[in-house]
């Protein structure tokens, strides 16, 4: 009863249009006060406790990374590389938006910073030469969703600070689930260009590829000093961080010299933006997920689960679809925070470890950021493109498959993506 209270009152504040981390401060102290004897000083103190974390530092820093590419123009010699090197194939935009978004996610960790960051040129291209605004904007948000899954991720880095899974373990096993994400919506994009009739290609040229690769030569090597040094133990996620944005400050303001102090100061406003908008669901998840381990909800669903089902299979299958149906009503952040402390005992219940859980946590995730009606990356996607959400959504729904088959592997076979860490990070 005490945590249908909370339910309720979160359901009732979001109907009346109230945004989502006020809604989980409110929903968690209304239900504090109506049901428990507790003083309400503990709502604060939560949300005080619940970001006081060393490694939640990595999230705004990695935003200001991905900001001060965007601003520096790291990330369109990224794009024009990726262009070079797929742009020749059959819908060779929708595919270079794809591959764009796999080499920036491994600098920015945040779908919406890749959907803003890439949306703003690529659409336009796409709709230029002729492709429909809904398969661009679809191509474009679901692309973008790799940023959660390829290294370094946000979620990734949330799990790990909840948890206290590596988080350099979770890097490690986000990468052939990212990779195959990629790979089928690449797919999907060939498919439906084909048969809708759009996308022509253009001819391989060598000499360009070569000149986009040597352009792009520096700012790849970002993510290989952020995820070698992680992986080598030389720095923590955090400190990574710390390392990639001091990378792109040095590449923007002395390597290539694009970078003005006004883009720098507008970089920063952003980011401090962005990250206002992560931490208050945090606060505001880890007050409610509080009330609810105190009220027991993890074993009561974990009893409840297992005297439904037996079989680890049927219980993974249910993980997946509370995941799924999170996602659709809440930001990744806050799902994370959240529902994290509930599911991982009922994980572990059927011998599903923290990082394997992990990734099947960002995966699901990943399609949460498709779905409406939160659908994050999904809505700034279709305000870019100047189309409707549902229009998009009809040509969306094959690369949410395709997420969807990625998501069933990571669950069902896992040593898809943990092949990874138990092989580099053995001890």
């Amino acid at each position: 009863m005490e945590i249908l209270v909370a339910l309720i009152a979160a359901a009732l504040f979001v109907l009346v249009g109230m945004p989502i981390g006020y809604v989980l401060i409110a929903a968690s102290a209304l239900a504090i006060w109506l049901t428990t004897d507790t003083p309400l000083v503990v709502v604060p103190l939560r949300m005080f406790n619940g970001t006081d974390s060393f490694p939640l530092i990595a999230i705004p820093l990695f935003i200001l990374a991905g900001a001060l590419m965007n601003a520096s123009g790291i990330s369109q010699r990224l794009t024009d590389f990726a262009a070079r090197l797929v742009g020749w194939m059959r819908a060779g935009l929708a595919m270079t938006t794809t591959a764009s978004s796999m080499l920036f996610s491994e600098m920015s960790g945040s779908a919406v910073a890749d959907a803003a960051a890439l949306g703003s040129v690529l659409i336009p291209a796409m709709k230029e030469r002729g492709y429909p605004a809904p398969f661009a904007a679809a191509v474009l948000s679901s692309s973008a969703t790799i940023a959660i899954l390829i290294p370094p991720s946000i979620p990734m880095i949330l799990y790990g600070a909840v948890t206290g899974a590596s988080i350099a373990q979770l890097f490690l096993a986000g990468v052939v689930p990212g990779v195959l994400a990629g790979v089928g919506i690449m797919l999907v994009s060939r498919a439906l260009a084909r048969r809708g009739g759009f996308g022509e290609s253009e001819p391989f040229r060598w000499n360009r590829t070569v000149r986009a690769a040597r352009a792009a030569a520096w700012p790849l090597l970002i993510p290989l000093v952020i995820l070698g040094g992680i992986f080598l133990g030389w720095f923590t996620a955090t400190e990574a961080a710390a390392v990639a944005v001091l990378l792109a400050a040095v590449m923007g303001f002395l390597g290539y010299r694009s970078l003005r102090r006004a883009d720098a100061a507008e970089a920063l406003v952003e980011s401090a933006r962005q990250t206002a908008v992560v931490m208050l669901l945090v606060a505001g998840s880890a007050v409610l997920g509080w009330y609810l381990a105190n009220q027991q909800a993890p074993a009561r669903l974990t009893g409840f689960v297992l005297s439904q089902v037996e079989s680890a299979w049927a219980v993974a299958l249910v993980l997946d679809g509370i995941l799924l149906l999170a996602g659709t009503i809440l930001h990744s952040a806050a799902a994370v925070v959240l529902l994290v402390p509930i599911l991982l005992p009922l994980a572990e219940s059927v011998g599903i470890g923290p990082v394997h859980f992990g990734m099947m946590v960002t995966v699901s995730l990943a399609v949460g950021q498709q779905t409406p009606p939160v659908a994050s990356v999904l809505i700034a996607t279709c305000s870019i493109a100047k189309t409707g959400i549902w229009e998009v959504m009809r040509v969306n729904v094959f690369f949410i498959a395709a997420l969807l088959a990625v998501l069933g592997l990571v669950t069902f076979w896992p040593d898809l993506s943990l092949f990874l860490p138990d092989l580099l990070l053995s001890d």
